[in-house]
């Protein structure tokens, strides 16, 4: 099978983007047309389920603070839920992303997983770990002298997300993008012990610490008790560069799901495809679905 160039896919003709769409997905399935054979090998097995926020739960928009999810999608991650040991890894704070999802019953990993809190116990919040605790201070000074660089260029958005911070650009004029870059590369190279990545219309800046989604998926497998096991299928649901971490540590193990949501081609580690937030309801849906149509706590 010939692989897509991802040069080919730049055109902008409907055609050749279909056709590169088409070529993609045969490598890439559609997570919903192949459901039957992914939950064919759960038999015996516990799936775990990860999910990132911004562009899967939710669709993205311009202003990062009305990323609302749905009221259906929110029924449908708490049908999940129930059904399975749920996360939602994102690069938002873990407050925010509360605020957005508000449901207890899941795991919550805010800060590319650098904050993660479990499920209330007896009606108190449960602080699982916080490996970049120690960066706060310096994170609250970077993120004030960005405020200050960056207020006279229209639209670009500061988001403190406690343990990393965001810079949006979704709204800043294409003239002003290298002007904002070049800024905050300024400040990022007076703190060496963080690193500037990149991800969607966003930079972000975090604590140079061997820690991301990947490393928090893996956590939070361990915190489940699944760390050595064989008996666990985990399913991550992504549309980000940071989600490929994710997809590296599924595909290393090799049992599990890494599932990109993308309606372009790109490349990735994951799997299978979903192509917007709306399959990934039909997905989730599907999923809970399936998981009620058997009685009991196992698939045997």
């Amino acid at each position: 099978m010939t692989r897509v160039k991802n040069d080919d896919c730049d055109a902008t003709t409907n055609g050749l983007s279909d056709e590169c769409y088409k070529s993609w997905m045969m490598e890439h399935p559609s997570a919903i047309t192949s459901f039957d054979q992914m939950v064919s090998k759960a038999k015996g097995k516990s799936i775990v389920v990860f999910l990132d926020y911004d562009g899967t739960l939710s669709p993205i928009v311009d202003d990062p603070d009305l990323a609302f999810m749905s009221d259906e999608m929110r029924s449908a991650v708490r049908e999940i839920a129930k059904n399975f040991p749920t996360a939602i890894i994102s690069g938002r704070s873990r407050e925010k992303v509360y605020e957005f999802v508000q449901l207890t019953e899941v795991y919550y990993a805010g800060s590319h997983g650098m904050d993660i809190m479990g499920p209330p116990h007896q009606g108190h919040e449960v602080i699982l770990f916080q490996p970049a605790k120690d960066f706060l201070p310096a994170i609250q000074k970077i993120s004030n002298v960005l405020e200050e660089k960056t207020q006279k260029i229209e639209g670009a958005l500061i988001e403190d997300n406690r343990f990393c911070i965001s810079v949006h650009f979704r709204r800043v004029h294409e003239k002003d993008y290298d002007t904002l870059e070049e800024k905050v590369k300024s400040v990022v190279k007076n703190y060496p012990e963080f690193r500037l990545t990149s991800g969607k219309k966003v930079m972000e800046i975090r604590p140079s610490i061997k820690w991301d989604k990947g490393c928090a998926l893996e956590y939070l497998l361990d915190t489940l008790g699944f760390s050595d096991s064989s008996d666990v299928l985990p399913l991550y649901i992504g549309d980000d560069r940071t989600d490929e971490d994710a997809f590296k540590v599924i595909r290393r193990r090799g049992e599990g799901y890494p599932i990109i949501v993308s309606s372009t081609p790109k490349e990735t580690k994951a799997a299978y495809s979903l192509r917007d937030p709306s399959e990934v309801l039909s997905f989730l849906t599907h999923l809970a679905k399936w998981r009620n149509s058997f009685s009991g706590h196992s698939v045997d």
